[in-house]
């Protein structure tokens, strides 16, 4: 199949038109025949309103609500509609997620505690949810695509853009301002993700058909980049960090997460043995893996746990997302065994690298401020070591930060080793690049140092990004 294949479900279309947004915005309720359904989503949210609170402000006030909805198995068994089946894999993952751990929820409320969830998802929830999973290909899972965010949200003025600002979400399970900033932010940064695939698809074209250059399409990845990683930075005002606590618990997914789940979930009625799923997770999302196989960071992973994670969540997509990266690494490795680095050795195309030095300082600027938010939106709040994704939250994100920064020094060395660029951007990136890697590098280094001390302070740990020159929030 060719790089330039039509990779789409109806829903999402992984392209230079759409990126990896859906093609059209998602359906903010559910048809009138799910309305039993629709109606305990509009009521489950912590806080509806200013003086009005929904099931989940209160100890087990979501069970009674969750057990009377109708099983509509028969009717999503009969559903065709793509925008229809992902409305109603949106509904069920939150209803299922709501209901599951609002014990957690509540625990965390009395003594900060995440507190044990319940492990039986009912039969009139797991039927019409594993069947809706099973027509989409995904886990019966609240994910990131289909439902907790580029599937959730809807324009609060139609006239304007997806900025985060003019987005809410269509369900929700605190209600607060700050879980709808923390999750639209994601829909924001991928308005450009258009432009990203773009220049993705139309490098490799160049190559394919002999261009000995592509700096000028390298240009264009690069500065989307950086567009991105400033709307990126957006989090700190989109979402206070504080009130993280006030949504994670119900994106906590199943597998690594046995403190919560024991030995899994029980779908009643549909599986005989219990189920662990990840949970939904920004590492979910598409740009960062797609920048990564297209610039060839993956040539630096690690052999080790860490990296299975990173692949396993390749699983966590859509099928055509998947079928996108797999053509897109199969496309990088026929253009060089060593993907896009090598190629622009071969050709001598020193511009080039220059760009894809400014790509690889914009992929680690992303992970870097990610992992920014991790040290103060988790490690600063809680103590639970595990992820939402099941992975474990102060080694995960340094183990790709490293590989980003061994691929950029080895990219500095085959720059050196050609020479310079005659076009001065270019060769500015490389210039800037030179000075700044060894404080990349101390960075992440100090960072490490103070966690493998098992009583390290998340404050001390985030100190290092200002007194290294890499504070996102600044």
């Amino acid at each position: 199949m060719s790089i330039l294949s039509n990779y789409t479900d109806g829903f999402f279309n992984v392209s230079a038109e759409h990126g990896f947004l859906p093609i059209k915005a998602p359906l903010v309720k559910l048809p009138s025949q799910y309305e039993d359904l629709q109606t305990v989503l509009d009521h489950m949210p912590v806080v509806l309103s200013e003086n009005e609170f929904g099931y989940l402000n209160t100890e087990d006030g979501i069970v009674a609500p969750t057990l009377a909805i109708k099983n509509h198995l028969s009717a999503v068994e009969k559903e065709e509609d793509i925008f229809v089946l992902q409305a109603l894999f949106r509904s069920y993952s939150f209803l299922a997620s709501a209901y599951l751990l609002e014990p957690s929820f509540q625990q965390y409320r009395k003594d900060g505690k995440y507190g044990k969830a319940r492990n039986v998802l009912p039969a009139n929830i797991a039927q019409p949810f594993c069947k809706v999973a099973d027509k989409l290909n995904v886990f019966a899972w609240l994910d990131y695509h289909y439902a907790y965010s580029l599937g959730n949200y809807q324009k609060l003025n139609e006239a304007g853009d997806l900025n985060w600002e003019n987005i809410t979400m269509c369900n929700r399970f605190s209600g607060q301002p700050d879980e709808v900033g923390f999750i639209m932010l994601h829909v924001d940064i991928n308005r450009f993700s258009a432009n990203l695939v773009g220049t993705v698809m139309q490098t490799i074209q160049a190559l394919n058909s002999g261009a000995q250059t592509v700096g000028d399409l390298l240009e264009k990845n690069w500065s989307t980049m950086k567009q991105m990683n400033e709307r990126r930075k957006e989090m700190w005002k989109a979402s206070r960090w504080q009130r993280y606590n006030d949504f994670r618990i119900f994106i906590m997914g199943v597998k690594g997460n046995t403190a919560l789940f024991g030995d899994g979930v029980v779908y009643e009625n549909v599986w005989e043995e219990p189920k662990a799923f990840r949970g939904q997770t920004g590492a979910q999302d598409d740009i960062i893996p797609m920048q990564d196989i297209f610039s060839g960071v993956i040539f630096y992973y690690p052999e080790n746990e860490l990296t299975k994670y990173l692949l396993d969540l390749r699983l966590y997509r859509p099928t055509c997302v998947q079928d996108f990266f797999k053509d897109l690494e199969n496309s990088m490795k026929t253009l060089h065994p060593k993907g896009l680095m090598g190629k622009l050795v071969e050709n001598k195309d020193v511009t080039g690298l220059c760009y894809l030095l400014g790509i690889l300082e914009e992929i680690y600027h992303f992970r870097n401020g990610h992992w920014q938010f991790v040290q103060k939106y988790i490690m600063a709040n809680t103590k639970y070591a595990m992820a939402t994704g099941g992975t474990p939250i102060t080694s995960w994100i340094p183990n790709q930060i490293l590989s980003v920064i061994h691929q950029m020094e080895d990219v500095v060395a085959a720059i050196t080793a050609i020479g310079a660029s005659d076009q001065e951007e270019a060769n500015s990136i490389f210039e800037k690049n030179i000075k700044l890697l060894p404080t990349k590098k101390g960075l992440i280094d100090g960072q490490l140092a103070l966690i493998h001390n098992n009583d390290f302070s998340a404050e001390a740990v985030f100190a290092l990004n200002q007194k290294f020159g890499y504070d996102d929030t600044k």
